[in-house]
């Protein structure tokens, strides 16, 4: 498989140019990715514990779905292809956008839009992705993110705080 080639952006988000996952990642360049929070009718999320063959936070609680823009894409495109490809999702129209992060040290250097999903699932899990999932409440979720924010991938951490000042519906 030919290794993804992704946009390299600015501070303004702005794209200047492309290169390897690899180098993207090796020389800390900003780039751009989403995160997608799926809750249920009951106001729980579902959170993915990313694959231990994961090149980052493997082993770590993560949003719902989440991945790297490709060449060319946008986040809108990228937001729907991500809950397709990782939990088997398919959705008619683009999730809501709840706000955005600037690149930083936490994101990986990624500038990051979060959207929300309805859905009760069930979801279909890609494994090469994902090693389980879970349904949590929001409140068990906050708790958790103080106590033990080891367990959870980096950028989780600074979203679901966010996300709590926002209104996000959290």
């Amino acid at each position: 498989m030919p290794e993804e080639i992704f946009d390299v952006v600015n501070e303004r988000d702005e794209v200047v140019g492309q290169n390897t996952r690899r180098e993207v990642h090796l020389l800390g360049l900003k780039h751009r990715a989403v995160h997608v929070l799926v809750f249920n009718a009951k106001g729980e999320i579902f959170l993915q514990k990313r694959s231990l063959k994961k090149d980052i936070a493997a082993g770590k609680w993560d949003s719902s779905a989440s991945g790297h823009l490709d060449t060319g894409e946008d986040y809108d495109a990228c937001a729907v292809r991500e809950v397709r490809e990782e939990i088997g999702l398919r959705v008619a129209k683009v999730p809501e956008r709840v706000f955005k992060i600037n690149s930083c040290k936490e994101t990986g250097w990624e500038f990051c839009w979060i959207y929300r999903l309805e859905s009760e699932g069930p979801f279909v899990l890609h494994p090469e992705e994902i090693e389980t999932g879970s349904w949590f409440a929001p409140a068990a979720v906050t708790k958790w993110v103080a106590e033990k924010p080891e367990d959870f991938a980096s950028a989780f951490v600074l979203i679901w705080k966010r996300f709590l000042t926002t209104d996000g519906h959290g």
